[in-house]
């Protein structure tokens, strides 16, 4: 392994141990999505059998969403042993090893829950290790004399992402029906086992930057001083306001006997981040003198985006909803004779959103945009956001006319099922890459890795949506009103996931009008 190249370092020359990182997000890409898009039809059809009928498929989505909601609120613990302890190199191979003994638990324990449920736990806990890492350890890796190449690589990474992502939709539901759950479920693992190897074999190629040392400047160290930080003459409305958010945080898993230890987990993370987040913002003021006026105007800039995030998480209670919701919808759904035997499963419909996220990227910024910018009209990041969750709300409302038509009687094609995808990978496309480029964008340098930790929270936030609502109509007061309503279930869930993005997509454009955008892009 070799230490970091000085910034001067002339060779200007795409890094020898670049394709190593590639083939590694590669495989681990398709191994991801390989078993998350045949989860749920898994779960319905096989180790949920003891449940009755009635309960199996929202007992599926309560796994996914659960799954979900870890593989996206680990980040926080990969990146804090990264940063702190053992570096993104050494972070990333121990968490890739977790990984793949969750892959094996899964393959394994194909007939038992407690041994399943370990497994998807295990690769929660090794897939978000990894996440926030990977992307940062490519940037380590160019210097100033060749970062011009670091676009190229990573164009070629989110290209790679959405080519696991296509094919492991396309194959892996083939698999499961035609040689069963073990060999489904293990072929991601050996291609987690691959992606480990491929990563391991450029180890004495890398350039490895060592981990920070704690900043007197951090954001927790800022927070911290604003909150306990006293003036003379003044309250400190913002520590009553923490602590409030802190008692109430706590007070949520009181309702654990009712909505389980997951969504009473996940409640009190939001109460505390809201009530720590609020309360540093009463008072931040305090925390200058304490820390320099970059570092808290820093953290006045993480906090108001985190405005931002809180509204974006609407959007990935739906997205999310696509491998669990949408396949529920598919399985009602008739299927064309005409279409091939490998190509004739409700959960390869998901193909199509990778297939069209590649296709929409290079439209969106050599057409749409620049066609846009000569009618008069800028698409700003937070313009383009705003209409990203407005079409994701589009998408469920045709999901939801679809339901509707299916509950009736109509035998439904399932191939109607491409407009709502349709709307739903424009809505992400608007959304999730111009999110990650805004979030960059807003925050100082040495509050980034706060940011895009934030980030990777708005989807566990947006899958909480998803278990509260699930939870919801288990009550039998809200199964009374949906009956009045005159709607199945799921026709009703589908409406008001719907409407609950309309009203998001609104608040976030009346916020984003107020808001001020800043450049802390980092000088040539």
């Amino acid at each position: 392994m070799t230490p970091a190249r000085p910034a001067t370092d002339p060779a200007a020359r795409m890094p020898r141990q670049i394709p190593f990182i590639i083939g590694n997000e590669g495989c681990e890409r398709f191994s991801f999505y390989g078993m998350r898009n045949i989860l749920t039809p898994f779960l319905i059809t096989s180790l949920l059998l003891q449940l009755p009928e009635s309960e199996r498929a929202g007992a599926a989505k309560d796994v996914f969403h659960t799954f979900m909601i870890g593989v996206y609120f680990f980040p926080l613990l990969g990146g804090l042993i990264a940063d702190r302890l053992l570096g993104k190199y050494r972070t990333i191979l121990w968490f890739s090893l977790i990984y793949c003994l969750g892959h094996a638990c899964l393959a394994l324990f194909e007939d038992n829950r407690d041994g399943f449920f370990l497994g998807l736990g295990l690769i929660a806990l090794g897939a978000g290790g990894i996440k926030p890492l990977v992307a940062s350890f490519v940037g380590d890796q160019f210097t100033q004399s060749n970062k011009h190449l670091a676009k190229i690589v990573f164009d070629a990474f989110y290209w790679i992402i959405n080519f696991g992502s296509l094919f492991a939709s396309m194959l892996m539901p083939i698999f499961l029906r035609s040689y069963g759950p073990a060999v489904a479920f293990g072929i991601p693992g050996l291609l987690m086992l691959i992606a480990t190897i491929v990563f391991w074999a450029g180890r004495r190629r890398y350039v490895l930057v060592p981990p920070a040392p704690p900043s007197p400047d951090s954001f927790s160290r800022v927070v911290r001083s604003a909150l306990l930080a006293e003036r003379a003459g003044a309250g400190r409305p913002g520590l009553w306001f923490a602590l409030t958010g802190c008692v109430l945080a706590l007070a949520s898993f009181a309702l654990m006997p009712t909505l389980g230890f997951v969504i009473c987990a996940c409640v009190a993370l939001v109460l505390f981040l809201a009530g720590i987040g609020g309360g540093a913002w009463l008072q931040l003021e305090r925390a200058r003198g304490l820390h320099s006026d970059a570092a808290v105007d820093g953290v006045r800039a993480v906090l108001r985006v985190l405005v931002i995030f809180a509204l974006v998480t609407p959007f990935w209670s739906l997205f999310d909803q696509k491998a669990s919701t949408w396949i529920l919808q598919g399985n009602q759904m008739a299927i064309p004779g005409w279409l091939p035997d490998w190509l004739n499963q409700p959960a390869q419909m998901q193909l199509i959103n990778p297939l069209l996220v590649m296709i929409l990227i290079p439209f969106n910024n050599l057409v749409l945009y620049p066609a846009l910018r000569r009618m008069g009209y800028e698409p700003t990041a937070l313009r383009r956001m705003t209409v990203g969750i407005a079409f994701s709300g589009l998408a469920w409302i045709a999901a939801g006319g679809f339901q509707l038509l299916i509950d009736g009687g109509d035998p439904l094609s399932i191939l109607w099922q491409i407009l709502p995808y349709a709307l739903l990978t424009f809505g992400e496309v608007l959304v999730s890459a111009t999110g990650l480029e805004f979030a960059y964008s807003q925050a100082p340098a040495a509050m980034k890795g706060v940011i895009m930790s934030f980030w990777n929270l708005t989807t566990t936030v947006g899958n909480l949506w998803v278990l509260l609502a699930n939870a919801a109509v288990r009550n039998d007061a809200v199964i009374g009103s949906i009956e009045r309503t005159g709607l199945s279930e799921a026709a009703f869930l589908m409406f008001f996931f719907a409407g609950f993005a309309l009203l998001a997509a609104l608040a976030f454009g009346l916020y984003a009008r107020r808001y001020r955008e800043v450049d802390n892009y980092r000088a040539a």
